[in-house]
């Protein structure tokens, strides 16, 4: 029954109906969690109404049990006792054949179960139960119950279960809104979630590794930009990765076809730095025996990458902007405006705002690069990246320097996984080249790495955890265990002979340390 057919019906009760019913109408279009809000509609219902613990129960996702969802006047570990198969009690009755009750006097009503205990104090002989299903297009999902002081035995409560299937469709529609409000977002998000995984897959370039957090943001903003012309600035620290990232958008670009042309502004000596970037006519100085073309116009119809552009010295940066703005440029010793077709990318590991502040950068130069910008996580903030990228180095100079080795060992990944890496990327792989040329069998250990590595931070820190000295040999005992047991994959026996001990020990060690050495046996 919806409000105007209430309305129309002109029904009587001991109570403003349609005052109750605007009441329960504005709660429910305020908005908010809909649990809140079934909440208020009970204490309206009790408040304005008269009927006393009321409880919304609601059908489960196979629709064979209810539970109390909502319940006013009723303390939460009793609500929680609120459980119905369907077609049990009175809930469970309505719930199953979607037509209302009312029960006059409970205590005369055996089929009332009572779940949650909460009249267990009451007098029954004065209370009327009324219960009313919930439907979505004549589907039941839930049921409205009420309980009324009922002194009178001629009052038949029919106008108050009228009532009551009221306030139900007024649920009934706040509910349906609210799921297609929810089924609504959720598939926005699902399509959001959707795209952003294509524009990870898009931009993931093959020579990078990674999956942290931080790394699937670049790959986006990879896919993103690379199909225009923008330029692109990217900031890190060393070592990072940054020409890679370069390379990854001039693949993925309209431009792929032609050039990539990378240059190392810090390396260039400002004298020869206009002819290196623009190129210099026969005759322009001393020395200059031939035209030769720059490396602006080497990168025509490509990609042209200045790294370390925080290191140009302010006439070089006037230049390149200049350039930028006007896209053409002027060879050294020459009148002829050449027309430039190059998408620009810089790199720097310097604080550009800074040096902008301190007049190192020009201001307009900054604003020009600063368009779209990809800023790289240092290796320290991407957690198990730092493995990825292990076990890939390993596999490469493994191959490189013909050598078997197989794997990093726990220890050696914890030293690797605790330090910082001041210089990034470039840092593993060389700690890695180098672990893998001293190592003597196919495992990387702990000792095969550099000193440079916390090692000794690693045994305080230790100390400091396990504070004894039987703790420490103990814990040591049982990584050598562990890496046996790796190496022989699961088997006992061979794990012994490699430790040069006997089986007995290693399986007394084995039960000692609680190891699992079946999951050994499974991973190979």
């Amino acid at each position: 029954m919806t409000c105007n057919h209430f309305e129309d019906s002109k029904i009587n009760l001991s109570f403003n109906g349609l005052m109750v019913l605007y009441q329960i109408a504005r709660i429910l279009n305020t908005g908010g969690p809909l649990s809140n809000c079934m909440m208020e509609v009970l204490r309206a219902l009790q408040d304005l109404a008269s009927m006393n613990r009321g409880m919304i129960s609601l059908l489960n996702a196979s629709g064979d049990k209810l539970t109390v969802d909502v319940a006013y006047g009723i303390p939460d570990y009793l609500r929680q006792k609120g459980k119905y198969r369907l077609g049990e009690g009175i809930t469970g009755q309505v719930a199953k054949t979607g037509q209302a009750v009312i029960i006059s006097r409970l205590e005369n009503e055996p089929a009332f179960l009572d779940r949650t205990g909460a009249r267990k104090n009451l007098k029954l002989s004065d209370l009327a139960f009324l219960c009313v299903p919930i439907k979505i297009s004549d589907k039941v999902i839930g049921v409205l119950s009420v309980d009324r002081v009922v002194l009178d035995q001629d009052v038949t409560l029919e106008n108050e279960l009228h009532f009551l299937e009221a306030v139900s469709n007024l649920i009934s529609q706040v509910v349906e809104q609210r799921r297609r409000q929810t089924e609504q977002i959720s598939a926005l998000e699902n399509e959001n979630k959707e795209l952003r995984q294509i524009l990870e897959n898009r931009g993931r370039p093959d020579q990078m590794i990674g999956n942290s957090n931080s790394m699937r943001e670049v790959y986006r903003y990879i896919a993103q930009v690379a199909p225009s012309t923008t330029t692109v600035l990217i900031r890190g620290e060393t070592g990072t990765g940054k020409e890679l990232v370069a390379r990854a958008i001039h693949q993925k670009s309209a431009l792929r076809e032609g050039p990539f042309i990378a240059v190392n502004c810090a390396a260039l000596p400002e004298s020869l730095l206009e002819s290196e970037l623009f190129g210099h006519e026969k005759g322009a100085f001393t020395g200059a025996l031939s035209t030769r073309i720059g490396k602006f116009e080497a990168a025509q119809n490509g990609t042209l990458f200045l790294d370390e552009i925080g290191e140009l010295s302010l006439s070089a940066q006037g230049r390149l902007l200049r350039a930028i703005q006007e896209k053409e440029f002027q060879r050294v010793g020459s009148m002829e405006n050449i027309r430039l077709n190059v998408r620009l990318i810089a790199a720097t590991n310097r604080n550009l705002e800074k040096d902008v502040q301190e007049k190192r950068f020009r201001e307009d130069l900054f604003y020009r690069l600063n368009v779209f910008t990809i800023v790289l996580p240092p290796l320290r903030e991407r957690g198990a990246d730092i493995l990825l990228l292990s076990d890939h180095f390993v596999r490469k100079y493994s191959k490189l320097h013909m050598k078997q080795v197989e794997r990093i060992s726990t220890g050696a990944i914890e030293l690797l996984s605790s330090y910082n890496w001041p210089g990034n990327i470039r840092e593993l792989e060389n700690v890695i080249e180098r672990a893998v040329l001293v190592c003597e069998d196919n495992v990387i250990k702990g000792h095969d790495l550099p000193r440079i590595l916390p090692q000794t931070n690693r045994i305080k820190s230790s100390i400091r955890k396990s504070g004894t000295f039987e703790n420490l040999v103990a814990s040591y005992e049982k990584e050598l265990i562990i890496e046996a047991l790796k190496d022989c994959k699961g088997n006992q026996t061979n794990a012994a002979k490699l430790l040069q001990t006997t089986k007995r020990v290693i399986q007394y060690k084995i039960d000692k340390y609680g190891i699992d050495y079946r999951k050994y046996r499974k991973s190979a």
